[in-house]
């Protein structure tokens, strides 16, 4: 006996294109974690107070798990929690990890000699800070491929009818 497979009783999943948002989020997400490590470990070590490193691991922490969250719904379909990741994330969280670096410049200091003086440690926070960057910007662009806004577009379609 065979089982009766119709094609409108199958629920695809996302496209390419928004599971590869998906990864390049989660790949924001671990350089984050990985950033805030290397953080608490340098201010630790310069004594920064446990209570401090502690709430900003809190805050990291919740930050991190709310992306999470909004990414897995973009993977099911939600078409806001694409506006919510390129708002929040692609704007202003991109401007948060270059902001520093830019001002740095900006106060004329010089990049060569930045350069030429790098240690092992700096070159670990630069290195990780444009992957973070680096992953966020490929998301933003996958999360506006033609194939995610047909997959947004039909998954409304399909929660509007009473479907998923």
């Amino acid at each position: 006996m065979t089982k009766d497979v119709r094609p409108s009783a199958v629920v695809p999943g996302p496209p390419r294109a928004v599971r590869a948002a998906a990864l390049w989020w989660v790949t924001a997400v671990g350089a984050g974690v990985v950033e805030t490590i290397g953080t608490v470990a340098v201010l630790a070590s310069h004594g920064e107070s446990t209570e401090v490193l502690g709430v900003g691991l809190g805050v990291r922490a919740v930050i991190y798990a709310l992306v999470l969250l909004v990414v897995s719904r973009l993977w099911r379909g939600h078409p806001w929690a694409r506006w919510v990741l390129a708002v929040g994330l692609g704007v202003f969280g991109t401007l948060s990890l270059v902001a520093e670096p830019i001002g740095w410049l900006l106060a004329g200091h010089s990049l060569g000699a930045l350069l030429a003086s790098t240690d092992l440690e700096l070159a670990l926070v630069i290195a990780i800070r444009a992957v973070h960057v680096a992953a966020v910007m490929a998301a933003c662009v996958c999360m506006f491929r033609p194939a995610s806004n047909a997959y947004l577009r039909r998954a409304v379609g399909q929660r509007g009818s009473g479907v998923g």
